[in-house]
């Protein structure tokens, strides 16, 4: 007679019952709520700045970001009888890497058409976080600037978190470049911002833009948590300082310094906190590389050669239609197919 099922004593009085499982069999502590919840607290350098240098205004943004990101996911998914997905902190994320994108004096309608372009039709639409192909905060930032470009390219200069609304506004250092290249001037004729203020973030642009020195300590916190590797940020970044680089060695009259291209725009924003998004980038080491390299690259030609004087969020959203073909290709061989004998264990 067969033995009973789970009987221990199928081999003996003090055998183990062995349960197998189906991979993987190595728990990670991280979750969603966790690594978005991170995000988050990385995101609170670069966004308190930001309110410090560009005034309550900057405040209003950020709530209004957030405030209708969340609001726009709870309707869309009430709408559909789905259940909420507000807990895991994702349309929050969303709202505050949306708003560091925006310049501080934006209307609020423009928030709330860039807050249901990120949520609803660039995340819910295909199914949620997670099965969203490009990021949601540069979905709407690029409809946004191709829609209301007066409202986009509107850039308030810093002037402190208590000054009365009205504000002085100004090209930014990338705009700056942009326009001497267009009116024939060289780079000893137009009004560049130094480099320390870069870094520091005193000069126009969005909230994402200011800070450089913020944006670092958010990024090394997120690398010290193991939400992100270096592959994507340190290749995007080198590839931009050598590409500009070498066209500040061609024509050193004409082309920034790699430093000024490094320290402007939103380059480290993109760097650090939009190009590593976990869905929408590749999952392998060496897609990583491809991925950031190939940002670099499109960064670079875009500011270089393009129409407009900032290219990142163009380079990481093309990049982003590319992952599906550069995780195919860069997937590493399974152990024991043909072409690896060499590296197997053969027993005897």
């Amino acid at each position: 007679m067969p033995p009973a099922k789970n009987d221990r004593s199928i081999d003996g009085p003090d055998s183990l019952v062995l349960l197998v499982s189906s991979s993987p069999h190595i728990h990670e502590p991280l979750d969603t709520k966790t690594i978005m919840r991170s995000v988050v607290l990385s995101l609170c350098p670069a966004t308190l700045v930001g309110i410090a240098f560009f005034g309550i205004d900057a405040l209003r943004v950020v709530l209004l970001s957030v405030g209708f990101c969340l609001l726009s996911e709870w309707l869309f998914l009430k709408a559909m009888r789905r259940p909420s997905t507000l807990s895991d902190w994702s349309a929050a994320v969303t709202g505050i890497l949306l708003a560091m994108n925006l310049p501080s004096g934006s209307p609020w309608w423009l928030v709330l058409v860039g807050a249901f372009i990120a949520v609803v039709l660039a995340k819910q639409v295909y199914g949620g976080l997670g099965r969203n192909p490009f990021n949601p905060a540069l979905v709407a930032r690029v409809f946004l600037l191709v829609a209301f470009p007066a409202q986009m390219t509107t850039w308030v200069l810093p002037r402190g978190p208590w000054t009365p609304l009205d504000a002085t506004t100004g090209a930014t250092p990338l705009g700056v470049l942009e326009k001497a290249a267009g009116a024939g001037r060289t780079l000893a004729e137009a009004d560049l911002t130094p480099l320390w203020k870069l870094f520091v973030g005193m000069h126009g642009g969005s909230l994402g833009e200011v800070s450089v020195v913020a944006l670092l300590l958010g990024g090394g916190f997120l690398l010290f948590r193991g939400i992100i590797r270096w592959y994507i940020p340190i290749s995007f970044i080198f590839v931009v300082f050598a590409v500009t680089g070498v066209a500040h060695w061609l024509a050193p009259e004409r082309c920034a310094s790699p430093f000024y291209h490094v320290l402007s725009g939103g380059l480290i924003l993109g760097a650090f906190f939009m190009a590593t998004d976990l869905v929408t980038s590749p999952v392998t080491l060496k897609g990583m590389l491809v991925f950031g390299v190939g940002c670099g690259l499109i960064t670079s030609a875009i500011r270089l050669w393009g129409g407009y004087p900032e290219g990142v969020s163009f380079s990481i959203l093309l990049m982003n239609g590319a992952t599906p073909l550069i995780d195919r290709y860069t997937k590493p061989r399974v152990f024991g197919e043909p072409g690896r004998l060499d590296k197997e264990v053969v027993w005897s």
